[in-house]
């Protein structure tokens, strides 16, 4: 089975559905998120993704007076998560410039009004982040969008996951296979969860969202049958804030998307037959002919 998302069919033996990242990645600057938009549409990425926030509510409490030290002085927590959301004419100048280089644009709504605000703008899916996936009134709104679901399932437990797909019941749904480690150790990877997750939720289609350095666990995933793969990107993993270090910097996303074609192409059918090439080197070496 498969869900679409935009024109895009995803599923099974279909290409990776390549979503970017951008996240907090772009620090509250609209000119920045669109430089981060042309990064993924020249890379050949299938979607741009940002997060929504109601500061005030998906907060949690006792992180709110923390403070923190950011590049507009210090501040606290819930100040700081104010300064870096984007209001809705901001959304709609990103969301603009992503369909006119051909991608896909939403969101993952980490509280309700974000969900309706989301679904107000029109977007194509909605994206569940690991963090909300034991917030059932959350889904709940979600599900009642009618819209494509995308669910994280870092930091989670099969049982809580069970609870979040049948709360996101009726929605066409896709799970990613993720661990909520930033920047993420190879070994906390558990690559063979990807096709667990298949067997347990048949007719779901099963994808990756990566938070590791590099390209290898991403391109791993493909060849383990990953629907989707989800990177943060961004222009310099130097640059402040606390997603860049685990993001892909223009090149490395380039080269993800191409590293994830030729895999495909790679793969193959599973069936055994004599390839083309071969035809050629087995009528020169073969001294035992069928």
């Amino acid at each position: 089975m498969s869900i679409t998302i935009g024109s895009r069919e995803i599923g099974a033996g279909m290409p990776a559905y390549v979503i970017a990242e951008i996240g907090l990645n772009h620090n509250g600057d609209v000119a920045l998120a669109k430089r981060l938009v042309d990064v993924a549409a020249d890379a050949g990425a299938d979607a741009v993704k940002l997060q929504k926030r109601t500061p005030a509510i998906s907060t949690p409490e006792h992180m709110k007076e923390v403070r923190r030290e950011t590049p507009w002085g210090e501040m606290s927590y819930l100040e700081y998560r104010y300064r870096v959301e984007l209001d809705r004419e901001q959304y709609i100048e990103i969301g603009d410039h992503a369909v006119l280089r051909g991608l896909d644009f939403f969101a993952s709504p980490w509280d309700v009004p974000a969900v309706e605000f989301l679904d107000e703008l029109d977007v194509c899916a909605i994206k569940v982040a690991s963090a909300s996936v034991t917030d059932l009134e959350l889904l709940a709104a979600i599900a009642a969008t009618g819209r494509p679901v995308i669910l994280s399932t870092g930091m989670s437990t099969l049982e809580q996951i069970d609870r979040a797909v049948a709360a996101l019941a009726g929605s066409p749904l896709a799970l990613l296979h993720a661990t909520s480690t930033y920047p993420m150790p190879a070994e906390e990877a558990n690559l063979r969860v990807i096709p667990a997750l298949a067997e347990r939720y048949p007719g779901v289609p099963i994808g990756y969202s990566g938070h590791e350095r590099g390209l290898q666990i991403s391109l791993a995933a493909v060849a383990l049958g990953a629907s989707i793969v989800e990177r943060h990107i961004t222009l310099d993993r130097t640059m402040w804030g606390s997603d860049h270090a685990a993001s892909l910097e223009p090149q490395g996303l380039a080269h993800l998307v191409r590293d994830i074609r030729v895999i495909e192409r790679a793969l193959g059918d599973g069936v055994k037959v004599v390839q083309p090439g071969e035809l050629a080197p087995m009528a020169k070496l073969r001294r035992v002919p069928a």
